[in-house]
């Protein structure tokens, strides 16, 4: 004998709830409005646009100089790292976790790095590229990191790997041109000026995936 089980009305609608919430939330975007932070494309756009405009400036001033620093080339290179940990800071506002603990731990390097830099510009270039070189490798290697801890919430974030990965061969180029006596501070122009271009390219990315979920809004209804 075969015993047919009936549905009661309310398992029906309970089963029916169950239904539309599991489809809520397969359908629903991974990315929200905050993880897309406006304040994050405004950070990155600014950090590029004043990295290149850096470099434009001190260019200007280092491009004769081959063993001392002078006061201009010297306040530049104090000011380059300040910008980075200003910069870090603002991101980190919107971040939590291990992604926040890296950029507030880079912001603090980076002022630490501003202090250095002065004492090194006071003794000479070679000092100046080898402070320049560590701290290229440390922060492009933090840089990296939360660029991979970001992916979910921020997209695969090529152009901030490849900034953080050319960080890092930027830092052991510098290393080297110290160590062989030869370094030259147009080294550090490029480096300023690769970042900045990198950073601008981040925020256009950002900025277009903001409005791509804004429209998904739009066009998708929500359950009710």
């Amino acid at each position: 004998m075969v015993f047919m089980k009936c549905q009661l009305p309310e398992e029906a609608n309970m089963s029916t709830i169950h239904a539309t919430q599991n489809t809520t939330k397969t359908t629903s975007p991974v990315w929200t409005d905050s993880t897309l932070s406006s304040n994050q494309v405004r950070v990155f756009v600014t950090r590029g646009l004043v990295a290149i405009a850096w470099a434009i400036a001190f260019a200007s001033v280092s491009g004769s100089l081959t063993t001392t620093v002078s006061v201009g080339a010297g306040i530049l290179l104090v000011v380059y790292p300040l910008i980075d940990a200003v910069a870090n800071l603002l991101d980190a506002r919107d971040q939590h976790g291990s992604a926040r603990r890296l950029l507030l731990a880079n912001a603090t390097a980076s002022t630490l790095v501003a202090a250095a830099l002065a004492v090194a510009a006071t003794a000479s270039v070679t000092a100046v590229v080898a402070v320049f070189g560590i701290w290229a490798g440390v922060a492009g290697a933090a840089q990296l990191v939360v660029a991979l801890r970001r992916r979910a919430a921020m997209g695969k974030q090529w152009p901030m790997r490849l900034a953080g990965g050319v960080s890092v061969v930027f830092g052991i180029a510098f290393i080297l041109a110290a160590a062989g006596g030869h370094p030259m501070l147009n080294m550090v122009v490029v480096y300023a000026a690769t970042g900045g271009v990198d950073f601008v390219i981040e925020a256009w990315l950002l900025a277009r995936r903001r409005r791509q979920y804004a429209g998904s809004e739009v066009s998708v209804p929500s359950a009710r």
